[in-house]
């Protein structure tokens, strides 16, 4: 990836979660301004990653897949964030995963270069966008997947027309899951397809979603009959190159994926007439959380050798700052931020830290204080959050209280600049989002 100066973007002025800035700043001027977010620098609410948790995140993600001798494509939709983009390689990604041609397009626009569309690309506007990034760049490596014999002879169609090769992977599903061939004649049909257009289709590898179940047996035996199909195909010459791709992972059984796609017998065949090239998705590692992905490492750490032996964990990233904007009646806060704000799809925020700002009326706190167990969102509407609180909780409008957040995904693509703040909360830059 071209290295981006990142700093001279514009920043946003007219959204959420900033500071005064004045109309024209760069994304540069953030660090300058000496905001910090309990002196109330920023309106509220507002996104902040904490830095010295993303960068341990990184940093572990690279250790394992390091230890597993894998390559890394974290999912780029996670976050739609360029600059994370470009931490996430400077921490050893070999490229970025993504799940649209619009998203393709946002980190091509900023110089992303290896990319797997973990998506079938439908669509002749689909179609045209990823051509047009081909030609602006030959070299560009762009893969995607392809589970249907009319989405082949689609593909193969409109590519031939523009005179260009596209790199195709099969994508194999679960029965009741998402997409993803089924059996041994969808199988047939789509190489059928593919062979059709040997001048505008190249097969170059394999393509998986394990994360639609959530049974580790069943899990394991769809990653065990991929690797049969795919060893079959390899043996029988069927991709382009000699180097064959096999991919999958999401972010909560990329241990299981690493295990079970590197048993000895998944590198080479008998002959070594092939390589496997095994890459990992997990995009949702750089920021973790405190839901799904928690439990999920939970498990791993039981379970994962490999996670067991680096001695530490991934760390929660991703928060969100919002002010108590009433108390209305014993037993219930309403807190001034919602679903324009957070993701609730895997969990409602859960309250971790409470702070009370300096007034004229009343002491304020010197630090954040763990927000007790008790105070649970229980609802959320587009700008309010309703929080049980006991009684005789000691909370007053205008305190601060910050949120973690489940499945981070959905929290991200509600902001379009998120701030990055040190252990004091000082901010220290931002990073932007293209949803």
């Amino acid at each position: 990836m071209p290295e981006i100066d990142f700093s001279q973007q514009p920043v946003n002025t007219l959204t959420k979660g900033l500071g005064p800035l004045s109309a024209g700043a760069r994304k540069g001027d953030i660090r300058g301004q000496g905001w910090n977010i309990l002196r109330e620098d920023v309106s509220l609410p507002v996104a902040v990653l904490l830095e010295e948790r993303v960068e341990h995140n990184l940093s572990w993600m690279r250790e394992f897949i390091q230890r597993y001798e894998l390559k890394l494509a974290p999912h780029g939709k996670t976050t739609m964030s360029p600059e994370l983009y470009q931490m996430q390689l400077e921490f050893g990604a070999w490229g970025i995963t993504l799940a649209t041609a619009p998203q393709v397009n946002a980190a091509f626009a900023h110089g992303v270069r290896k990319v797997i569309m973990a998506n079938q690309l439908v669509g002749k506007g689909n179609m045209a966008m990823i051509a047009g990034l081909m030609r602006e760049d030959p070299a560009f490596d762009f893969t995607c997947i392809v589970d249907s014999a009319d989405n082949a002879d689609a593909l193969g169609h409109y590519f031939a027309s523009q005179q260009l090769k596209l790199r195709v992977m099969f994508e194999y599903g679960i029965a009741g899951g998402r997409t993803g061939i089924r059996t041994d004649q969808q199988e047939a049909d789509v190489l059928a397809a593919v062979k059709r257009w040997p001048q505008s289709l190249a097969l170059v590898g394999v393509e998986l979603y394990e994360g639609v179940s959530n049974d580790e047996a069943v899990i394991r035996g769809f990653l065990r009959h991929v690797m049969t199909r795919t060893h079959v195909l390899a043996q029988a010459g069927e991709f382009a190159e000699p180097q064959v791709i096999l991919t999958g992972a999401g972010s909560a059984w990329f241990d299981v994926v690493a295990e079970e796609l590197t048993r000895e017998e998944t590198h080479l065949d008998a002959e070594k007439r092939y390589t496997l090239d095994i890459i990992l998705r997990s995009g949702c590692y750089v920021t973790h959380d405190v839901g799904a992905y928690q439990t999920a490492l939970e498990r791993m750490q039981t379970s994962n050798p490999v996670a067991r032996e680096m001695n530490s964990s991934l760390q929660p990233a991703l928060q969100v700052w919002a002010a108590v904007q009433s108390l209305p009646e014993p037993g219930r806060a309403i807190i001034a931020f919602g679903k324009r704000d957070a993701g609730y799809d895997a969990g409602y925020p859960k309250a971790a830290g409470h702070f009370r700002p300096c007034s004229a009326k009343q002491a304020g706190y010197t630090t954040v204080v763990p927000a007790p167990e008790e105070w649970k969102v229980f609802s959320m509407m587009d700008q309010h959050a309703f929080m049980s609180i006991p009684e005789n909780a000691d909370l007053k409008v205008g305190d601060m209280l910050v949120f973690d957040i489940s499945h981070p995904c959905l929290t991200f693509d509600k902001w379009r600049q998120l701030l990055l703040v040190n252990e004091q909360w000082d901010v220290t830059g931002a990073v932007t989002t293209w949803f």
